[in-house]
């Protein structure tokens, strides 16, 4: 196992990722199981804003691990804002991470309750930071929103995405994604815990203020096995391996406190 060579099966899976990235042990992990009753309501914490701006993605790609849309974010034209958060971060990308089929792949858990699927919506704090790489390593430097997803219905503002998967099959591809604005993909209520803590993903940075939404969206079957037909290798590759069952298992939470933005 090389130092980039990590990935999701028994040999270079989560279990192993500690060997070459140590952080994978330290004191502020993600994922995390939320355990609702332990919560602490903190009233002093605000809604969370999100303004995004509707002509900001710029590409969607396979990056060998998940599929990624990118966001140009040379401005404050799709920020966080409100929340834990001192100031308005910018949205730099937002990716899935999910389960076989029948099988599920959130990466946080909610009293050990575990979805289908989960979304992450990356962004970094611009006031504070010249850069997305310099953010990633600071403390305050990261803020990732995560949504469930659960099997329900089909989401419309999912079909976009699903309709490009076949353009990234492979590890390594890219394509143009224009005009795509994530708040279809929230739930009704923006009503969240939060929590420091990390990517998770290496390098496993302890950069990020995690906001995840207590309210789930629903996703049709036949949408999630569009994410199942992507492949974790690349063209070249004589291997084929379906992406799937791309998610960290939650970490311990040594000592840290979940604050929830309602009672």
């Amino acid at each position: 196992m090389t130092g980039n060579q990590w990935g999701y099966g028994e040999e270079d899976g989560p279990s192993s990722w500690y060997k070459d990235y140590p952080i994978a042990e330290g004191a502020r992990q993600s994922p995390i199981n939320i355990a609702p009753e332990e919560a602490v309501y903190d009233h002093g914490l605000p809604p969370i804003s999100l303004h995004y701006d509707n002509c900001t993605s710029t590409n969607i790609s396979n990056n060998g691990h998940s599929v990624v849309v990118e966001f140009d974010d040379v401005d404050d034209r799709s920020v966080i804002q409100g929340g834990p958060l001192e100031n308005a971060y910018r949205l730099k990308q937002f990716h899935f991470h999910w389960g076989g089929k029948g099988c599920h792949g959130s990466e946080h858990t909610v009293a050990g309750k575990t979805y289908t699927s989960e979304l992450h919506l990356v962004h970094w704090n611009a006031a504070k930071y010249s850069s997305f790489a310099e953010a990633a390593v600071a403390p305050d430097g990261l803020a990732v929103l995560g949504v469930f997803l659960e099997i329900g219905d089909e989401r419309g503002g999912l079909n976009k995405i699903t309709d490009s998967l076949y353009m990234v099959k492979f590890k390594g591809t890219v394509t143009d994604f224009r005009d795509f604005n994530p708040n279809c993909l929230l739930p009704s209520s923006l009503k969240y815990w939060t929590y420091p803590g990390s990517l998770t993903t290496p390098p496993l940075y302890e950069s990020v203020t995690w906001i995840v939404l207590t309210e789930p969206i629903c996703v049709s079957e036949k949408q999630m096995g569009k994410f199942r037909t992507l492949l974790f290798n690349s063209e070249e590759e004589e291997q084929r391996t379906r992406m799937e069952n791309n998610f960290r298992p939650p970490q311990p939470l040594k000592g840290r406190t979940v604050r929830a933005s309602f009672k």
